[in-house]
Protein backbone atom coordinates (compact mmCIF):
# COMPACT_ATOMS: atom_id res chain seq x y z
CA UNK A 1 0.00 0.00 0.00
CA UNK A 2 1.29 3.46 -0.87
CA UNK A 3 0.22 4.16 2.50
CA UNK A 4 0.25 2.20 5.65
CA UNK A 5 -2.42 3.28 8.38
CA UNK A 6 -4.74 1.61 10.61
CA UNK A 7 -7.23 3.28 12.82
CA UNK A 8 -9.00 0.77 14.26
CA UNK A 9 -5.88 -0.41 16.83
CA UNK A 10 -6.40 -1.82 20.54
CA UNK A 11 -4.06 -2.31 23.32
CA UNK A 12 -4.01 -3.18 26.59
CA UNK A 13 -5.94 -0.71 28.13
CA UNK A 14 -9.36 -2.51 26.95
CA UNK A 15 -9.26 -5.94 24.82
CA UNK A 16 -5.58 -5.45 23.21
CA UNK A 17 -2.47 -7.71 24.22
CA UNK A 18 -0.03 -5.22 23.44
CA UNK A 19 0.87 -2.07 25.10
CA UNK A 20 0.28 1.72 23.20
CA UNK A 21 4.50 2.12 23.05
CA UNK A 22 4.62 -1.94 21.86
CA UNK A 23 2.32 -1.44 19.27
CA UNK A 24 4.05 2.13 18.27
CA UNK A 25 6.92 0.78 18.07
CA UNK A 26 5.75 -2.42 15.72
CA UNK A 27 4.25 0.30 13.34
CA UNK A 28 7.40 1.98 12.89
CA UNK A 29 9.54 -1.10 12.21
CA UNK A 30 6.70 -2.23 9.74
CA UNK A 31 6.93 1.17 7.85
CA UNK A 32 3.35 2.90 9.18
CA UNK A 33 3.51 6.49 8.47
CA UNK A 34 1.07 6.96 11.11
CA UNK A 35 -1.46 4.98 13.66
CA UNK A 36 -4.55 5.66 15.24
CA UNK A 37 -5.71 4.12 18.86
CA UNK A 38 -9.64 3.14 19.34
CA UNK A 39 -10.24 1.77 22.58
CA UNK A 40 -13.27 0.44 23.35
CA UNK A 41 -15.93 3.01 25.02
CA UNK A 42 -16.73 2.51 28.81
CA UNK A 43 -19.75 0.34 28.52
CA UNK A 44 -21.75 0.02 32.16
CA UNK A 45 -23.91 -2.46 30.61
CA UNK A 46 -20.63 -4.95 30.12
CA UNK A 47 -17.31 -4.20 31.54
CA UNK A 48 -15.55 -7.71 30.32
CA UNK A 49 -13.74 -5.94 27.51
CA UNK A 50 -13.93 -2.24 27.61
CA UNK A 51 -11.72 0.92 28.99
CA UNK A 52 -13.17 1.99 32.49
CA UNK A 53 -13.28 5.45 33.21
CA UNK A 54 -10.50 5.61 35.37
CA UNK A 55 -8.65 3.86 32.41
CA UNK A 56 -9.89 5.72 29.79
CA UNK A 57 -8.17 9.09 31.66
CA UNK A 58 -5.63 7.30 31.56
CA UNK A 59 -5.71 6.06 27.70
CA UNK A 60 -5.49 9.46 26.75
CA UNK A 61 -2.94 10.62 28.78
CA UNK A 62 -0.88 7.67 27.09
CA UNK A 63 -1.87 8.23 23.87
CA UNK A 64 -1.40 12.23 23.76
CA UNK A 65 1.98 11.56 25.27
CA UNK A 66 3.57 8.96 22.71
CA UNK A 67 2.08 11.78 20.15
CA UNK A 68 4.76 13.91 21.59
CA UNK A 69 7.38 10.82 21.73
CA UNK A 70 7.58 9.48 18.59
CA UNK A 71 6.59 13.12 16.76
CA UNK A 72 9.95 12.60 14.22
CA UNK A 73 9.17 8.75 13.37
CA UNK A 74 5.38 8.55 13.09
CA UNK A 75 2.05 10.22 13.37
CA UNK A 76 -0.49 8.70 16.18
CA UNK A 77 -4.26 10.10 16.15
CA UNK A 78 -6.31 9.96 19.76
CA UNK A 79 -9.27 7.81 18.54
CA UNK A 80 -12.09 5.21 20.36
CA UNK A 81 -14.66 3.08 19.20
CA UNK A 82 -17.46 3.65 20.83
CA UNK A 83 -20.25 1.41 21.36
CA UNK A 84 -23.06 2.50 20.24
CA UNK A 85 -25.23 3.32 23.54
CA UNK A 86 -22.40 4.28 25.51
CA UNK A 87 -21.73 7.38 22.87
CA UNK A 88 -22.86 9.95 25.14
CA UNK A 89 -20.97 9.22 27.68
CA UNK A 90 -17.28 9.53 25.91
CA UNK A 91 -14.91 12.24 26.92
CA UNK A 92 -14.03 15.26 24.60
CA UNK A 93 -10.64 15.37 22.61
CA UNK A 94 -10.45 12.40 20.51
CA UNK A 95 -9.06 12.78 16.94
CA UNK A 96 -11.76 10.54 15.42
CA UNK A 97 -14.31 8.07 16.64
CA UNK A 98 -15.29 4.90 15.15
CA UNK A 99 -18.79 3.91 16.15
CA UNK A 100 -19.65 -0.15 16.30
CA UNK A 101 -22.75 -2.05 17.13
CA UNK A 102 -21.99 -4.84 19.74
CA UNK A 103 -24.86 -5.33 21.37
CA UNK A 104 -28.50 -5.32 20.43
CA UNK A 105 -30.99 -3.25 23.19
CA UNK A 106 -34.12 -5.92 23.44
CA UNK A 107 -36.89 -5.20 26.00
CA UNK A 108 -34.35 -3.27 28.20
CA UNK A 109 -31.62 -5.59 28.20
CA UNK A 110 -28.15 -5.16 26.51
CA UNK A 111 -28.05 -8.64 24.72
CA UNK A 112 -24.13 -9.15 23.59
CA UNK A 113 -23.92 -10.02 19.76
CA UNK A 114 -19.83 -10.39 19.19
CA UNK A 115 -19.61 -13.57 20.87
CA UNK A 116 -18.74 -16.63 19.92
CA UNK A 117 -20.65 -18.90 17.43
CA UNK A 118 -22.36 -21.12 20.22
CA UNK A 119 -22.93 -17.94 21.89
CA UNK A 120 -24.86 -16.25 19.15
CA UNK A 121 -27.21 -19.01 18.00
CA UNK A 122 -28.53 -18.95 21.60
CA UNK A 123 -29.19 -15.10 21.47
CA UNK A 124 -31.00 -16.07 17.69
CA UNK A 125 -33.12 -19.22 19.35
CA UNK A 126 -33.83 -17.00 23.00
CA UNK A 127 -35.10 -13.82 21.23
CA UNK A 128 -35.96 -14.33 17.46
CA UNK A 129 -37.16 -17.82 18.10
CA UNK A 130 -34.29 -19.34 15.92
CA UNK A 131 -34.72 -17.00 12.82
CA UNK A 132 -32.00 -15.28 11.58
CA UNK A 133 -33.24 -13.57 9.25
CA UNK A 134 -35.43 -11.88 12.23
CA UNK A 135 -31.92 -10.78 14.24
CA UNK A 136 -30.34 -9.94 10.80
CA UNK A 137 -33.11 -7.73 10.46
CA UNK A 138 -32.99 -6.26 14.25
CA UNK A 139 -29.25 -5.36 14.23
CA UNK A 140 -29.60 -2.76 10.84
CA UNK A 141 -32.31 -1.61 12.35
CA UNK A 142 -30.08 -0.61 15.37
CA UNK A 143 -27.40 0.56 13.32
CA UNK A 144 -29.11 2.50 11.53
CA UNK A 145 -29.90 4.88 14.72
CA UNK A 146 -26.14 5.34 15.31
CA UNK A 147 -25.97 8.86 14.34
CA UNK A 148 -28.47 9.28 16.70
CA UNK A 149 -25.91 8.57 19.58
CA UNK A 150 -22.58 10.59 18.42
CA UNK A 151 -20.96 12.13 15.98
CA UNK A 152 -19.05 9.47 14.40
CA UNK A 153 -16.29 9.41 11.44
CA UNK A 154 -16.01 5.45 10.29
CA UNK A 155 -18.98 2.81 11.17
CA UNK A 156 -17.42 -0.49 12.20
CA UNK A 157 -17.30 -3.41 11.03
CA UNK A 158 -20.60 -2.70 9.53
CA UNK A 159 -22.14 -6.02 9.28
CA UNK A 160 -20.35 -7.62 12.18
CA UNK A 161 -23.28 -10.00 12.10
CA UNK A 162 -22.12 -12.00 9.21
CA UNK A 163 -18.88 -12.93 11.52
CA UNK A 164 -19.39 -16.67 11.95
CA UNK A 165 -21.18 -17.07 8.49
CA UNK A 166 -18.43 -18.90 6.60
CA UNK A 167 -18.87 -21.70 9.02
CA UNK A 168 -22.40 -21.62 10.30
CA UNK A 169 -25.80 -21.06 8.52
CA UNK A 170 -27.05 -18.46 10.67
CA UNK A 171 -28.78 -16.81 7.82
CA UNK A 172 -27.94 -16.30 4.02
CA UNK A 173 -25.85 -13.41 3.63
CA UNK A 174 -26.26 -13.26 -0.22
CA UNK A 175 -30.54 -13.29 0.40
CA UNK A 176 -32.46 -10.55 -1.50
CA UNK A 177 -34.03 -10.34 2.16
CA UNK A 178 -31.12 -10.20 3.82
CA UNK A 179 -29.20 -7.56 1.48
CA UNK A 180 -32.75 -5.22 1.66
CA UNK A 181 -31.83 -4.84 5.49
CA UNK A 182 -28.36 -4.04 5.00
CA UNK A 183 -28.67 -1.79 2.35
CA UNK A 184 -31.67 0.14 3.97
CA UNK A 185 -29.23 0.62 7.12
CA UNK A 186 -26.29 1.94 4.78
CA UNK A 187 -29.25 4.33 3.23
CA UNK A 188 -30.00 5.75 6.70
CA UNK A 189 -26.66 6.50 7.64
CA UNK A 190 -25.55 8.24 3.92
CA UNK A 191 -24.80 11.68 4.19
CA UNK A 192 -24.78 11.22 8.31
CA UNK A 193 -21.27 8.94 9.05
CA UNK A 194 -18.78 9.99 5.95
CA UNK A 195 -16.73 6.20 6.20
CA UNK A 196 -17.25 2.81 6.31
CA UNK A 197 -14.24 0.45 7.49
CA UNK A 198 -13.20 -2.33 5.26
CA UNK A 199 -11.90 -5.02 8.03
CA UNK A 200 -9.97 -7.27 8.37
CA UNK A 201 -10.16 -8.15 11.76
CA UNK A 202 -12.04 -11.71 11.92
CA UNK A 203 -9.43 -13.08 8.97
CA UNK A 204 -6.34 -12.14 12.16
CA UNK A 205 -8.91 -14.35 14.65
CA UNK A 206 -9.67 -16.89 12.30
CA UNK A 207 -12.71 -16.29 11.97
CA UNK A 208 -13.20 -15.53 8.58
CA UNK A 209 -11.64 -15.66 5.41
CA UNK A 210 -12.78 -12.33 3.42
CA UNK A 211 -13.12 -9.12 5.22
CA UNK A 212 -16.21 -7.07 6.60
CA UNK A 213 -18.37 -5.73 4.51
CA UNK A 214 -19.44 -7.94 2.04
CA UNK A 215 -18.84 -7.52 -1.70
CA UNK A 216 -22.76 -6.48 -2.56
CA UNK A 217 -22.79 -3.94 0.34
CA UNK A 218 -19.53 -2.49 -0.59
CA UNK A 219 -20.89 -1.76 -4.02
CA UNK A 220 -24.25 -0.62 -2.36
CA UNK A 221 -21.43 1.83 -0.04
CA UNK A 222 -20.04 3.10 -3.30
CA UNK A 223 -23.40 3.96 -4.74
CA UNK A 224 -24.48 5.91 -1.53
CA UNK A 225 -21.32 8.01 -1.88
CA UNK A 226 -19.30 6.75 1.10
CA UNK A 227 -15.42 7.00 1.38
CA UNK A 228 -13.62 3.68 2.17
CA UNK A 229 -11.24 3.05 5.41
CA UNK A 230 -8.83 0.24 5.46
CA UNK A 231 -8.21 -0.93 8.68
CA UNK A 232 -6.88 -4.88 10.76
CA UNK A 233 -9.08 -3.87 13.84
CA UNK A 234 -5.66 -4.93 15.44
CA UNK A 235 -5.78 -6.79 19.06
CA UNK A 236 -2.33 -7.77 18.52
CA UNK A 237 0.42 -5.99 17.43
CA UNK A 238 1.68 -8.65 14.18
CA UNK A 239 -1.67 -8.30 12.87
CA UNK A 240 -1.60 -4.31 12.18
CA UNK A 241 -1.44 -5.25 8.48
CA UNK A 242 -3.30 -8.44 8.02
CA UNK A 243 -4.73 -9.00 4.96
CA UNK A 244 -4.61 -4.88 3.65
CA UNK A 245 -3.38 -5.94 0.23
CA UNK A 246 -6.76 -8.04 0.15
CA UNK A 247 -8.53 -5.21 1.52
CA UNK A 248 -7.22 -3.00 -1.08
CA UNK A 249 -8.32 -5.40 -4.09
CA UNK A 250 -11.88 -5.64 -2.93
CA UNK A 251 -12.02 -1.99 -3.35
CA UNK A 252 -10.93 -1.79 -6.43
CA UNK A 253 -13.01 -4.66 -7.44
CA UNK A 254 -16.41 -2.64 -6.11
CA UNK A 255 -15.61 0.32 -7.91
CA UNK A 256 -13.67 2.14 -5.66
CA UNK A 257 -10.17 3.81 -7.12
CA UNK A 258 -9.05 5.19 -3.72
CA UNK A 259 -9.15 4.50 0.17
CA UNK A 260 -9.43 7.12 2.59
CA UNK A 261 -6.77 8.12 5.80
CA UNK A 262 -6.57 10.31 8.14
CA UNK A 263 -4.02 13.39 8.39
CA UNK A 264 -3.44 16.40 10.83
CA UNK A 265 -5.89 18.35 8.17
CA UNK A 266 -8.58 15.85 8.20
CA UNK A 267 -9.27 12.72 6.30
CA UNK A 268 -7.48 12.53 2.78
CA UNK A 269 -8.32 9.89 -0.45
CA UNK A 270 -5.23 8.27 -1.61
CA UNK A 271 -5.17 6.81 -4.60
CA UNK A 272 -4.50 3.20 -4.83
Amino acid sequence: MKYLQNLHTHSTFCDGKNTPRETVESAVKQGFKSIGFSGHSYMYYDTDYCMTKTGTEEYIAEINSLKKEYADKIEIFLGVEADMYSAPDLPHGFDYKIGSLHFLLIDGEYVEIDRPAEDVEKVIDKYFGGNGLLYAKKYYEELSKLPTYGDFDIIGHFDLITKHCDNHNFFDMNSEEYLSYAFDCAKKLSGKIPFFEVNTGAIARGYRLTPYPSIPIIKEMKRLGFGAVISSDCHNAKDLTCCFKEAEELLKSCGYKEHYVLTKEGFKAVEF
